[in-house]
């Protein structure tokens, strides 16, 4: 089984040498209290957590999964005590606000704090993960009854909550919401209808879980400006926020899925439950996705943590599993062949894993500090300041989600390939990580929906290209220095320069077809996402390979010389050996779009 260790040199190399996050948090109107030493004994503290609490659980909370009987969810054993534990550190309301029993710290530590419980045991942290949904929903939209009503319990972990969207006969596509609100005298709702696939929507961890809920009054006009949101409290909160009578809101079943079992995903039925409506009526959509960029991150993270999992089981197998000898001649003497870890397809499986792991933390670790920005702005109550950082964190949400998750689940498995037979079997945990990794590139919007942001909606619709042209022009401000550097660093400044060049061509000439051909978009939208995250990776392996390459020719840096090494023998990979996948995606986006619509529908199958 892998033996989860937090990986947290990679991070404090990557927060304090190359992102510079102690300036960063200097910088922020709640980042005084985020020192470095305080930073420091949080990652501790919570990697103990992590290797301690949460990574003996994953393997069992697997094989047991959770049950359903009359309604009520039981979690797997070891979950609870899990969960109180969590709650008793405190770690749930990291960062949110104090006056609501936080601790006010920078979101970006709420972010460190998810992939290391992410990685550990990802079904685990689902649950409190939903919570932040709901509290930054109530946080911003809520009246100042509700806050109060609602947040303290929320922050400090003692009730849960979720975001209830999906229905039967819609998943993206919430236009076709169907479920009912209907005013009652009082003020309150009536809510009728069923939501399905709502992570958390029952379980045993908490004493309240709050629902919010999107659903139709009955005179709402068709179609998402007609659909409104309410908090529906699982059990009614009392002024004294003491819970009351059972609210008509259950589970009706679990879902039966391939990964993640831990995670209660669950059918929940509204049968005339109370609900209380939470923003303005008819706009609660624009409400539910509050946040959204931050939620996008957070599941982006799944792509790194599922690589770093699978890459830390798979290097010590490579390196104890013995088989052949290698090519270039005996390398372990003392035994008839050699390890795994001496054939160069296996290091290629590794490096690829390391290099999605590493490279994909650095793009989420940058984006984080847009995301305290962000959040500052709301509790500055500088809206202008909240939506400068959300559209140019908008740029890069659909690139980490739909990039990141589609990597992530390859390095998954390619750990088990690296196990060979071993890694199709139970026993050695590999495959669990491959079955847990699939979800991660269908919810939160599937790839496919990322893709049509990015391209349709980010570049051509409200940037006009504008946003991609920002960002490569920071990779050309970064490389150009570079550009007659000798070695490897003056080669990959070299191809980053180039592919900066490219990705803003590339933009112009869809945009240019888009003009004459609207399916151009649909089309290419996936390759241009995949282009898009490897040209972007690139630049923060470039800026890691910096950093590095500067520590070794100065002696000087807070890790050592092998460290160093290592970290620009990766990002030498990266640009060999992964980069140039980008062309297939170039060439792919920019053929004929006749290729995929020419066929007739009634030809798809002549059965």
């Amino acid at each position: 089984m892998p033996q989860y260790k937090a990986p947290l040199r990679d991070m404090r190399f990557q927060l304090n040498e190359v992102f510079d996050y102690a300036g960063h948090y200097a910088s922020l109107s709640n980042g005084g209290d985020a020192t470095p030493d305080m930073v420091d004994a949080i990652l501790e503290g919570c990697a103990t957590f992590c290797e301690e609490v949460l990574a003996p659980l994953y393997a069992t909370g697997d094989s047991e999964g959770c049950s359903i009987t009359d309604g009520v969810v039981t979690t797997p054993k070891g979950y609870k005590e899990a969960y109180k534990e969590y709650v008793a550190g405190g770690w749930q309301g990291l960062s949110h606000p104090q006056e609501y029993g936080g601790q006010g710290l920078p979101m970006s530590l709420n972010l460190l704090k998810s992939e290391m419980m992410g990685t550990a045991n990802w079904p685990f942290t689902m649950y409190p993960g939903l919570s932040l949904g709901c509290m930054n929903t109530v946080f911003q939209f809520g009246n100042t009854e509700q806050k109060n009503l609602y947040m303290p319990p929320l922050v400090s972990g003692e009730w849960t909550g979720t975001m209830c969207l999906t229905e039967p006969q819609c998943g993206t596509d919430l236009a076709q919401i169907r479920t009912k609100a209907e005013p009652q005298p009082d003020g309150t709702y009536k809510l009728y209808g069923t939501k399905i696939y709502i992570s958390s929507g029952e379980h045993d961890l908490a004493d309240n879980i709050i629902h919010i809920v999107l659903a139709r009054l009955p005179d709402a006009p068709k179609g998402t400006r007609g659909i409104s949101l309410f908090i529906v409290p699982k059990f009614m909160v009392n002024a004294d926020r003491s819970l009351g009578e059972r609210n008509s809101v259950k589970a009706g079943a679990l879902e039966h899925k391939m990964g993640i079992r831990a995670s209660a995903t669950c059918v929940m039925n509204f049968d005339g439950a109370t609900g209380f409506m939470i923003s303005e009526k008819n706009k609660g959509l624009e409400a539910m996705f509050t946040f959204m960029n931050t939620a996008r991150i957070g599941t982006a993270l799944q792509g790194v943590a599922h690589a770093e999992l699978s890459y830390q089981g798979a290097v010590p197998y490579a390196k104890d599993r013995r088989s052949m000898r290698a090519l270039t001649g005996k390398k372990d003497a003392d035994h008839p062949n050699d390890a795994l870890i001496w054939h160069a397809d296996v290091r290629r499986m590794l490096l690829t894993q390391r290099a999605v792991a590493e490279g994909g933390r650095a793009m989420i670790y940058h984006a984080a500090k847009l995301a305290d920005h962000m959040v500052a702005g709301v509790a500055e109550g500088n809206k202008a300041k909240y939506d400068d950082y959300d559209d140019r964190l908008g740029f890069y949400t659909p690139i980490l989600k739909g990039f990141l998750t589609e990597l992530g689940l390859e390095c998954a498995n390619l750990g088990m390939q690296v196990f060979g037979g071993h890694g199709y079997v139970k026993d050695y945990g590999m495959e669990q990580i491959a079955r847990d990794a699939r979800i991660s590139t269908l919810y939160e919007g599937t790839t496919g929906i990322q893709a049509l942001d990015l391209l349709g909606r980010k570049v051509l619709l409200q940037s006009r290209g504008k946003v991609v042209f920002g960002f490569t022009s920071e990779m050309i401000d970064q490389a150009k220095p570079h550009l007659l550097d000798g070695g490897p660093i003056g080669t990959m400044a070299r191809t980053a320069f180039k592919r900066a060049i490219q990705w803003k061509v590339l933009t112009l000439r869809l945009m240019l077809r888009a003009n004459k051909d609207r399916d151009v978009v649909s089309a290419a939208c996936y390759d241009f996402l995949m282009y898009s995250g490897y040209v972007m990776m690139s630049h923060f392996w470039l800026k890691q390979a910096l950093v590095a390459h500067k520590a070794l020719a100065s002696g000087k840096g807070s890790e050592s010389k092998e460290f160093y090494a290592a970290k620009v023998q990766t990002a030498e990979f990266y640009f060999e050996r992964l980069l140039p996948r980008a062309d297939g995606h170039k060439k792919s986006m920019l053929s004929p779009t006749s290729a995929i619509m020419q066929m007739d529908n009634e030809h798809f199958s002549f059965n």
